[in-house]
């Protein structure tokens, strides 16, 4: 879609990337609009996960974007060298999650998710490249036809090359994408760090679509040692053909492939996510708030002082209502009923100032940033968390976030 220059902003006195339609691309209506549209979606984002885009314009025919300039190499150049350690594979990850959570919350779907678009700079940061076939949300921008493969210009029109093992299933049918559908790429991105393959492939596109659409992959853990157990399970569920099966959201993967890595570095680090058999809703509801209570009520009692988180005393908090991870409108009760109970219980701790539920209610799905929302309720941590019930089985997940910090 482009190349790409080293230049000298000489009015602030940086180095920038400038990124010009090649010549031969110029007078293709479709490549001017794709180009456009990229500047545009990454125009509308700020996130340290996302390469910055700082200027964008046609001059004497030449369209150009200016950006950062990023010193390091492609996730695939890394890749080529070795298969990449399995934490530091999942913390990769993550920071694509991120980058991807702020672009989804923006309304843009990236879609052409893969090693060659993700940039690993010399000081450790990652960074998310190229929106060229991005979906922006938003009314009133112009969209493309771009739900074709990704081409490059040594190929011959037509051809496919290396995006078909990163579509997702909904995607090589032809059909709407949306942010499970980033889920989906990004699933096939960790599994090829940490095994050095793809997670789906033929040998020719048609045999590759295929598999997409009706193979699982093969077992990360039965392949690759000293691997975290749950990674089969979080791959699976990334990669699964449904997009309503697969994380809810980036973040929440984000979340997951944490928790995963912290969960493996200490012993007495407990996880996160648990799986109860219990018999009725009330009960759940019960034992999710008695397990946060006897958290706090534990502490204070061998302590004999605030909870503390970093360097401030937690005195007022709020529970943010539990996201229904189930895509089950009817088990929206059940989970705002395990909200209710959580507040109620932290209610009842001595010297502990809570929210009550009815007026965090407001902010249910809401994506106001953390620190925004404190200063509103005037609390300083929040208990964040969801839950989905399959059967008579739960998972509920819960966290204690300081609002000043975000720090968990």
């Amino acid at each position: 879609m482009g190349e790409v220059y080293r230049a000298k902003d000489t009015k602030l006195d940086r180095e920038v990337a400038v990124k010009v339609l090649p010549q031969q691309m110029a007078s293709d209506a479709l490549a001017v609009v794709r180009f456009e549209r990229e500047a545009k979606a990454v125009a509308a984002l700020s996130h340290p996960n996302i390469m910055a885009i700082f200027d964008v314009g046609n001059d004497q025919g030449v369209a150009f974007v200016v950006t950062e300039l990023l010193e390091g190499e492609t996730l695939r150049g890394r890749i080529e060298r070795s298969a990449i350690p399995w934490r530091q594979s999942v913390e990769i990850g993550s920071a694509i999650a991120d980058g991807l959570s702020a672009a989804h919350a923006k309304g843009v779907i990236h879609r052409d998710l893969k090693p060659e678009n993700v940039f690993l700079t010399s000081n450790g940061l990652v960074k998310i490249l190229d929106f060229g076939l991005a979906r922006i949300e938003p009314a009133g921008l112009e969209q493309a036809p771009a739900d074709t493969p990704t081409m490059t210009l040594q190929t011959r029109p037509g051809t496919v090359l290396g995006t078909i093992h990163y579509m997702a299933p909904e995607q090589v049918r032809g059909l709407k994408t949306d942010a499970r559908s980033d889920i989906f790429s990004l699933g096939c991105v960790i599994f090829e760090m940490i095994t050095g393959r793809r997670a789906f492939a033929g040998e020719t596109s048609a045999d590759t679509m295929t598999a997409i659409l009706k193979e699982e992959p093969p077992s990360i853990t039965a392949s690759v040692g000293d691997v975290s157990p749950d990674m089969d399970r979080l791959i699976s569920r990334c990669l699964h053909k449904k997009p309503e099966q697969r994380f809810h959201s980036a973040s929440d993967l984000a979340f997951s492939l944490r928790t995963m890595v912290s969960g493996s570095r200490a012993a007495d680090v407990q996880p996160v996510v648990r799986a109860t058999r219990i018999g009725s809703r009330a009960g759940i509801a019960f034992v999710a708030a008695l397990v946060l209570v006897a958290g706090f009520l534990g502490w204070r009692e061998l302590r004999r002082e605030p909870v503390v988180v970093s360097s401030s005393a937690i005195r007022a908090i709020a529970v943010l209502p539990f996201r229904n991870l189930s895509g089950d409108a009817e088990q929206e009760y059940f989970v705002d009923g395990i909200t209710g109970a959580i507040t109620d219980d932290l209610a009842k701790i001595s010297g502990l100032s809570v929210t009550n539920a009815r007026t965090m209610m407001r902010y249910k799905d809401s994506d106001s940033p953390l620190l925004e929302i404190a200063r509103e309720v005037t609390v300083d941590a929040f208990v964040i968390g969801d839950a989905v019930q399959v059967g008579d089985r739960v998972q509920i997940r819960a966290r204690l976030v300081e609002a000043a910090t975000g720090r968990q």
